[in-house]
């Protein structure tokens, strides 16, 4: 199950025009890219995946057994990258 902050998922759409309910998408079987990305002591992950012809990236973490979204906006270009030299 997935979970966010709902009043930053608002900010980010309104402020990236990238929804977090979209987040949940690239986690449909898709390939998609995984790395660590470790902050605050909490063990992050950045997720990145194309969508709709576009890369973006979720940030998310394991919180029991939901899967905490954090962020989500367009790749970046390393993020692109990576993905792209495991997938092509």
């Amino acid at each position: 199950m997935f979970e966010w902050d709902e009043a930053k998922r608002l900010w980010v759409l309104q402020e990236r025009g990238a929804d977090s309910i979209d987040a949940m998408r690239l986690f449909d079987g898709r390939p998609i890219h995984h790395v660590a990305s470790p902050r605050h002591d909490e063990d992050r992950i950045a997720s990145t995946a194309e969508f709709n012809g576009k890369f973006y990236t979720v940030i998310w973490l394991r919180r029991d057994e939901n899967q905490r979204i954090i962020s989500f906006r367009r790749a970046r270009r390393g993020e692109e990258t990576a993905y792209r030299e495991v997938f092509g």
